[in-house]
């Protein structure tokens, strides 16, 4: 195989996204070809600008959403002054908007989803666990494998950044005396993370916009449940015989959780289920299960508001609004959704407008033919979804996963299953390779760092072959 086509080919998979799959005939037949004009060029250097100011975030203290949101702003002013000046703003326009209804859809998931972790971490669940697994008097060697194996289910419910930093705050408040655990866990829960979000519908991006495409049915997503626990284990494994055998100094007391605490999970689930049965039964976007969802647990809120304090309280109160009750009125009752909704990771939603839309501008401009054509037709498959698991450890793996979509390549089954894999995985390769490992890189900085994760890579690399192997092992019927 020649290796400069498989570099080109992973060059040209960066520039693709899910625009023209959405866009009308008239659309595609209106399209100008401009990859070899100098807007093409100029959006190719604008965009790769962007994302390298935003990948040295930690270093120049500029938030990653500034230039991605510039960058996309440019790129559709660019193609958008070509299009104007032959007549054809229309289609410019709906290009635009499809590749903003998409953004909307993955918005508004995510920014459910992310509203009841907010909700739990204020009702104090995970505070509770962090508190509870201190005074176990667990060795580091067990804390190791515990934090790991609750990385992996977490975050096939929840995001994986989320649950990065929440076992990242357990592990820097257990290891505080042993740099070499901290750093070998933080590896850990990475690979773990995206493992565990990579056979779940709803635990990562990558899989969200899968499944929200319709190309992979619900429950074909759980066959991948053993391979990505392979590509969990495997590293693991081998990384546990460097851990440290000493235990950390345990805790002595456990904090009890806020009242609340419980029914707020147990809604959290429910709003999945109701994700889930808006997308199988009703053919509606998860993101409208899950904002249906949404209003449990604003009721919820409103319901703790009113029995949570005094009476006396209350009739001083009864003529305000319900989002101006101060916050702090009673520690153990006050609860408000528009507060949890204000503590999202705004700067990571904007990132990915500005990576969604300044792809989409790119895909526009025509380089999604080259990169559909070459992987899917020059090489086998299996070799491109091999490479797009490489390349997802360089660019997030959400923005690798909106090229395939959009190709829509003529695959089987086991082949889509495939590239959810390794674009879910393959992040793992390096530490900033996903959002996982770069909300690590500034929460343990200084222990966990780049170059740390690097010597591993080998073992994690070890660990993504074998989960592919297994995938052709035990899912041969989906080929």
């Amino acid at each position: 195989m020649n290796l400069v086509k498989i570099l080109v080919a992973g060059l040209l998979l960066l520039l693709s996204t899910t625009v023209l799959a959405q866009e009308g005939g008239t659309a595609a037949a209106s399209r100008l070809d401009l990859t070899h004009h100098v807007v093409g060029y100029l959006a190719v250097i604008i965009f790769f600008l962007a994302y390298a100011l935003a990948m040295v975030e930690e270093i120049t203290d500029l938030r990653k959403s500034k230039p991605m949101v510039l960058a996309a702003s440019l790129i559709w002013v660019l193609v958008a002054i070509m299009y104007v000046r032959r007549d054809l703003g229309d289609v410019a326009e709906q290009a635009f908007r499809a590749s903003l209804e998409g953004y909307a859809e993955l918005f508004l998931f995510l920014l459910v989803s992310m509203t009841y972790l907010n909700a739990m971490e204020d009702r104090g669940i995970f505070e509770n666990l962090r508190v509870r697994l201190l005074s176990k008097g667990f060795s580091y060697r067990q804390l190791f494998w515990i934090t790991g194996c609750l990385s992996f289910v977490l975050s096939s419910i929840c995001n994986n950044l989320t649950t990065a930093l929440l076992m990242g705050a357990v592990i820097m408040a257990m290891g505080k005396d042993n740099r070499r655990f901290i750093s070998l866990a933080c590896i850990n829960v990475v690979v773990a993370t995206n493992a565990g979000g990579s056979f779940s519908p709803f635990g990562d991006i990558t899989t969200l916009l899968v499944w929200q495409s319709g190309v992979v049915p619900f429950v074909d997503f759980y066959s991948l449940l053993i391979p990505s626990i392979v590509n969990f284990a495997l590293p693991a494994a081998i990384m546990h015989f460097v851990i440290p055998k000493e235990k950390p100094a345990p805790a002595v007391e456990v904090q009890a959780m806020k009242r609340g605490a419980i029914p707020v999970i147990v809604m959290f689930l429910l709003t999945i289920a109701t994700a889930i049965c808006f997308e199988n039964l009703l053919s509606l976007p998860p993101a409208a299960g899950m904002l249906a969802g949404l209003t449990y647990l604003k009721f919820f809120s409103y319901y703790l508001q009113k029995t949570g304090t005094s009476r006396g309280s209350r009739e001083e109160l009864k003529d305000t609004d319900e989002m101006e009750i101060p916050y702090n009125l009673d520690e153990s009752h006050a609860f408000d959704v528009f507060h949890n909704v204000s503590r999202l990771e705004w700067d990571t939603m904007l990132f990915f407008y500005g990576v969604m839309v300044s792809v989409g501008g790119l895909s526009f401009i025509g380089y999604l033919d080259y990169a559909s054509e070459f992987l899917y037709t020059d090489l086998d498959p299996t070799i491109a979804n091999v490479l797009v698991g490489i390349v997802s450890a360089f660019i997030d793996n959400g923005t690798i996963m909106y090229a395939v979509l959009t190709m829509a390549p003529d695959i089987s089954q086991g082949q889509w299953l495939l590239v959810t894999l390794t674009a879910g995985v393959g992040g793992s390769l390096l530490a900033i390779g996903s959002a996982a490992g770069v909300g690590l890189l500034g929460q343990a900085k200084g222990v966990y760092t780049f170059g740390a994760h690097l010597k591993w890579m080998p073992v994690i690399a070890l660990g993504y072959a074998g989960s592919i192997f297994v995938h052709f092992l035990i899912n041969g019927r989906y080929f």
